[in-house]
């Protein structure tokens, strides 16, 4: 008797429990640092479009105004995700494996340039030949330096004929080029359009190399090992956020302008870019970086690719 007695305590206990209604998983928030580039568009789509909500994910995009406030947020666990590149990733890895990109942001194509070099008005420098021993302002040990070596070495320039001047904000860069000060520099869109109105001449873009220009979306490597499946669900997002851009740019030219993406001399001319569907960088992209950072001195050692790079969470 007192079995049966036990055997229905349990079976009732069984019942209710599945009768109860399931509690809500909760909804994992993602932190993500953001510069006021073209490349976070598809992150602010994302959001105002309640993508990331649909598919189940939260997502705090924190404002920043530098690449080093950017990594230190990452560095100190205050982000969990961020728009960068290849060389700040290996950079961020190099004592240990701190992040590891997930998908392109923006890719050069053959059509569409992220990077242009441009010659000052009344420089005379009309080709790549003519930069020989001229130096280029850049923003040093990042993409922007990396990609001038790169183009002028395919245009048949040698090592020691190439040479750089860091000038890290594009602002200045910009100033600088427009003044004469520099006869040379390398800017991205939409800075590089701007430059062009005010008379520069451009010289090289990457639409040559597109192989060797694309920026990142990064995340931190402890957040993709614990939080996977939100990890999946804001790339979904970003995925139909492309989707969404790309089959109707100019509906958020609006939106690009007022998260000041460009500058407000473009605001009525530049066109919203294409932006690329799902992928990572390959590894023979991840060996090139990695042989420039080190022939560069910038890094010391040698990093794995799938260390460094992980499309498995890719939709």
């Amino acid at each position: 008797m007192k079995h049966k007695v036990a055997l229905l305590v349990l079976l009732f206990s069984l019942l209710v429990s599945a009768c109860s209604p399931a509690q809500p998983t909760e909804v994992v928030t993602l932190k993500v640092a953001v510069l006021p580039i073209l490349d976070v568009l598809p992150m602010v789509v994302a959001q105002q479009e309640g993508l990331f909500t649909n598919n189940g994910v939260n997502v705090e995009l924190i404002p920043v105004g530098s690449a080093p406030e950017r990594d230190q947020l990452i560095s100190a666990g205050q982000a969990d995700g961020m728009v960068n590149e290849l060389a700040s990733v290996m950079f961020l890895n190099q004592d240990q494996i701190q992040v590891q990109a997930v998908r392109f942001a923006r890719t050069a194509t053959a059509d569409q340039a992220l990077f242009r070099i441009l010659a000052a008005k009344d420089s005379g420098i009309q080709s790549a030949a003519d930069l020989k021993g001229v130096a280029v302002g850049v923003s040093q040990a990042t993409v922007i330096e990396y990609l001038t070596e790169r183009l002028l070495q395919a245009e048949g320039l040698s090592g020691d004929e190439i040479q750089t001047v860091a000038v890290p904000k594009i602002p200045d860069r910009l100033a600088l080029l427009a003044s004469g000060e520099l006869k040379a520099a390398m800017l991205p869109e939409p800075f590089s359009t701007l430059a062009a109105q005010q008379g520069a001449t451009v010289v090289l873009d990457d639409t040559l190399r597109p192989e060797y220009s694309f920026s990142l979306i990064t995340f931190r490597k402890a957040v993709i090992d614990q939080q996977p499946q939100a990890v999946r669900a804001f790339l979904a997002a970003i995925e139909e956020a492309v989707t969404l851009i790309n089959a109707d740019p100019q509906k958020y030219s609006g939106l690009m302008v007022e998260q000041k993406m460009v500058p407000a001399p473009l605001a009525e001319s530049f066109k919203v870019p294409t932006y690329p569907l799902k992928g990572v960088p390959t590894q023979a992209q991840f060996d090139d970086t990695l042989a420039w950072v080190k022939e560069k001195g910038y890094l010391n050692k040698d990093l794995a690719y799938t260390d460094c790079v992980n499309g498995s969470l890719l939709p």
